[in-house]
């Protein structure tokens, strides 16, 4: 009986730890095969050359994947037809633009969507084709690196690797590089300033380079644009920006003068608030202090319509109250007591409708 219970234990447990292997293993085929579980649709791009993308390569608008690359054939002789999937929600129009770009230098790619001019495009209907006129291939880096060799051979491999890397995502039109770019290229100004051999042998070879450069004219335009204005304004503000630096040093020496002076007075103010914080903490002086918080508001009006009458005060006496208290032996004695006690509550009120409130 016992030994048919531990069978039984152990037979649950293998069954437990099979169906979450199961279901684990599958999580991570998915996350790793890029496998959706939502509707998609498929289209076609036209592409002068689909060099090394492959069917599986990743979608990605934004550089968030949105599907993936069914297949790549040839088209019209010249040509590359490329086949792929875009989930049911990525809206394509008619000015969808598709690019082939580099993932990385080891020579992944990936298939790029962009909107362009949508002001009067149209939803593109499923499995349309995108005409070549709205693709753009992958970039030459054969001929990119072939220009910049005599510069890569003065380099340590990281450096390589950080420039090729740099330098190609500024030319696929991603410009949250160019700063990345400019700074690896400023680290390498004292390197080349005693090799005027190998500048001439760059110098040289940039023919190709450029071809690749001129490819690509309109994001160039607009990264030495956006340099121009950034500098425009800067040169129109300098003025106010010296003068704000100017101003910003006098108001930090005022300040800690300021700060200085009024450190022992402030010091002092402080210990007294304690105290005084302290007696007003007291109950007995707290009911006084929110009786007289009460009643404040009724003797301002009232002074200041006393004050009406110019530079002085009219007063109207309309009652009074006066406590006289016997001596403790006389007030002991039983024909003073009645006498003390009137004469400890005396208090006079007018009868004038003046005096009515």
């Amino acid at each position: 009986m016992s030994r048919n219970s531990q069978t039984t234990a152990a037979a649950i447990k293998l069954g437990i730890f099979t169906i979450c292997s199961v279901l684990i293993t599958g999580l991570l085929a998915a996350i790793m095969g890029n496998i959706g579980f939502g509707g998609a649709h498929e289209y076609k791009a036209v592409f002068t050359s689909a060099t090394s993308l492959s069917k599986g390569d990743d979608v990605r608008i934004a550089g968030v994947s949105v599907g993936e690359v069914s297949g790549v054939e040839h088209y019209e002789r010249s040509m590359a037809l490329v086949t792929f999937k875009v989930k049911d929600d990525v809206a394509m129009t008619t000015a969808t633009r598709a690019e082939i770009r580099f993932m990385n230098l080891v020579g992944d790619r990936y298939l790029a969507l962009e909107e362009g001019n949508a002001a009067h495009a149209t939803p593109l209907p499923v499995d349309a084709t995108i005409p070549v006129t709205q693709t753009e291939p992958a970039l030459d880096l054969t001929a990119l690196f072939n220009g910049f060799q005599p510069l890569f051979t003065a380099l340590n491999p990281q450096q390589i690797n950080e420039l090729s890397l740099n330098l190609v995502q500024v030319l696929q039109g991603e410009g949250g590089t160019v700063k990345s770019l400019l700074t690896h290229t400023a680290s390498l100004t004292s390197t080349l300033a005693n090799r005027d051999q190998l500048i001439g042998d760059v110098i040289t070879n940039l023919t190709g380079t450029l071809t690749t450069v001129d490819e690509h004219h309109q994001q160039l335009n607009q990264l030495i644009g956006g340099l121009r204005g950034w500098m425009t304004q800067l040169a129109t503000d300098r003025k106010a920006i010296g003068s704000s630096l100017s101003s910003i040093s006098s108001l930090t020496r005022v300040l800690a003068d300021l700060v200085t002076g009024a450190r022992p007075v402030l010091k002092s103010d402080i210990a007294q608030l304690r105290q005084l914080a302290a007696l007003l903490n007291d109950p007995k002086n707290k009911s006084v202090l929110l009786d007289l918080l009460a009643k404040l508001p009724e003797m301002m009006r009232d002074q200041t319509r006393t004050g009406t009458y110019g530079s002085w005060y009219n007063y109207y006496l309309c009652g009074a109250g006066l406590h006289i208290e016997l001596p403790k032996e006389l007030a002991a004695l039983p024909m003073f007591a009645q006498l003390a006690s009137q004469l400890a509550d005396i208090n006079v009120h007018s009868t004038a409708k003046r005096c009515a409130h």
